[in-house]
């Protein structure tokens, strides 16, 4: 007896037939490597990594130079996105003097924020608020989706302003978090370059002009998005640190100069007890003029001086008279030490 033959039927979807077959992955989140890259984009972004890393583990100690390359890569990225993309004077200009053009206006602004400590400290509390709302938008986008483009633009203003003022009132804390934050933000910008391709920067793009039915993100990136806190937090860790270790090396510093001028000090008042403790009249008798003075420091007048002094008792107490009544001697000459009586002794007839 001949069995029944069922119909083959062909199906473009296996998996009613074998439920054991797994689910084929999304093309789009398998990470290749890229085709034969070119070294301009990779040079640029291995210099923004040295930079992310400055920012995020040495952002408030070199205060100066952070400040200057916020500056100038701000004025120079926004001028070129100006000149490159708009028409100046009715004339489209080309990339290279595009670029020469945001260079110089960037170089100017990076000495006006590096010189000028307020305006560093806006720029600074802006690009917090920016890196902070770029981070919800990319984050809330399983959740939220805004109904215009105008309310991501607000949030993002609103969010950068707040920043500015609360760097502007707190600087030290708020500097360390923003440059923390930030350079964190560029270092997981260089990785998504590298992993595929800026598809964060361009989800990002997407996310502002609040465009309908996007397509899921890859596991990767999301991934990529997580390590951005778990990085600012760890640089934010290693600044405090190392501002613990300037401050504690200050105030060593401090204590030392403090107790160097206390040991000075002490000198000072010992010599001073020293002088005070020697009489004033010491080695000075009623016949001495002056004090052992060097040869070179004696002048004529200092050898003249005793011949004089004795013509004057002689005239006033008479020749071979000696005094015998006691009287005071005076000092009138400090530097000389000459001696006269106070009193005219009486004379014994």
């Amino acid at each position: 007896m001949e069995e029944d033959l069922l119909p083959l039927v062909m199906t473009s979807d296996p998996r009613p037939f074998n439920q054991q077959l797994p689910e084929p992955p999304d093309p789009r989140c398998v990470l290749e490597p890229q085709d034969s890259p070119e070294l301009a984009p990779i040079l640029v972004c291995a210099l923004c990594c040295c930079f992310g890393i400055i920012y995020c583990c040495f952002g408030y100690r070199c205060f100066k130079a952070v400040m200057f390359l916020s500056g100038l890569l701000s004025g120079a990225l926004v001028i070129f996105l100006l000149c490159h993309k708009e028409r100046v004077l009715e004339t489209q200009l080309s990339l290279e003097v595009s670029a020469g053009i945001a260079l110089g206006i960037g170089l100017l602004c990076g000495l006006v924020t590096m010189l000028v400590r307020s305006v560093g400290l806006f720029l600074t509390g802006l690009l917090l608020g920016l890196t902070l709302g770029a981070g919800a938008l990319l984050g809330t986008e399983p959740i939220y989706q805004p109904p215009s483009a105008w309310v991501p633009a607000g949030g993002l203003v609103g969010l950068a302003l707040l920043g500015a003022l609360l760097t502007l009132r707190w600087p030290r804390p708020f500097t360390v978090l923003g440059t923390a934050l930030l350079g964190a933000a560029v270092l997981v910008a260089c990785a998504d370059f590298f992993l595929e391709g800026l598809a964060l920067g361009s989800r990002l793009s997407q996310r502002l002009q609040a465009l309908p039915a996007l397509p899921p993100l890859c596991w990767y990136s999301w991934v990529l998005l997580g390590a951005w806190p778990a990085l600012g937090a760890l640089g934010a860790l290693a600044q405090w640190k190392l501002m613990a270790e300037e401050h504690g090396g200050h105030a060593n510093a401090v204590v030392l100069s403090r107790q160097q001028r206390q040991l000075q000090l002490l000198r000072i008042r010992q010599q001073e007890a020293k002088w005070h403790r020697t009489p004033p009249g010491v080695g000075l008798s009623e016949g001495s003029y002056h004090r052992q003075l060097p040869p070179n420091a004696r002048s004529p007048a200092d050898s003249l001086a005793p011949s004089y002094l004795q013509s004057l008792r002689e005239r006033h107490l008479g020749p071979g008279t000696q005094a015998t009544a006691a009287h005071t001697i005076l000092d009138l000459d400090s530097d000389c030490g000459s001696t006269v009586p106070l009193t005219t002794p009486s004379v014994s007839t």
